[in-house]
């Protein structure tokens, strides 16, 4: 009774992360809440993976039913975000339109006062910073319950056990 309690509990926690996987996927195409980037394509290339809205998103609402499933699309969500935040926003430099910090691994995220080699959109290095890491905490998130309701599924399946009646005369 325990195990089927909590995977309805871990079920419940499911749809708020996927609502808010896609709420924060969509928030990546508007950096500072303006439009213009999106729709002139001058946005991060991972934002266009759809991760946080089809694959966090979406299908971990499809994951209460297939798990493992789940466990797939939220770790890609996890790994797309983690490769957008490590390459750095598409901004527009002294130099024009580009990936300023793709060459440095990372390590723009630990050095603030590179942040403002990005012109526009304003603010966008602060702004995949935050939203890719939110991606990425609920994403993880998902893996470790979707994970959780693999095994407690497994368990129901391996460790339960079914009477036998045997009824008399009857061979």
């Amino acid at each position: 009774m325990g195990a089927r309690r909590c995977s309805g509990c871990l079920s419940c926690l499911m749809i708020p992360l996927a609502l808010w996987s896609i709420i924060v996927n969509i928030l990546l195409y508007f950096p500072n809440g303006q439009t213009s980037y999106a729709s002139s394509h001058k946005l991060t290339n991972y934002v266009w993976y759809f991760e946080g809205i089809c694959f966090s998103g979406v299908m971990s609402l499809l994951s209460i039913i297939f798990s493992v499933l789940g466990i797939a699309f939220s770790g890609y969500c996890l790994v797309i975000s983690a490769l957008g935040l490590v390459q750095g926003p598409y901004c527009r430099t002294l130099n024009g339109w580009e990936y300023v910090f793709e060459d440095t691994t990372g390590s723009f995220l630990r050095d603030p006062s590179t942040w403002s080699q990005c012109l526009e959109p304003a603010h966008v290095v602060e702004w995949n910073i935050i939203l890719f890491s939110i991606l990425i905490t609920l994403s993880g998130l998902q893996v470790i319950i979707s994970l959780i309701k693999v095994i407690i599924e497994l368990s129901k399946l391996l460790c339960t056990t079914y009477s036998v009646i045997i009824q008399p005369g009857i061979i």
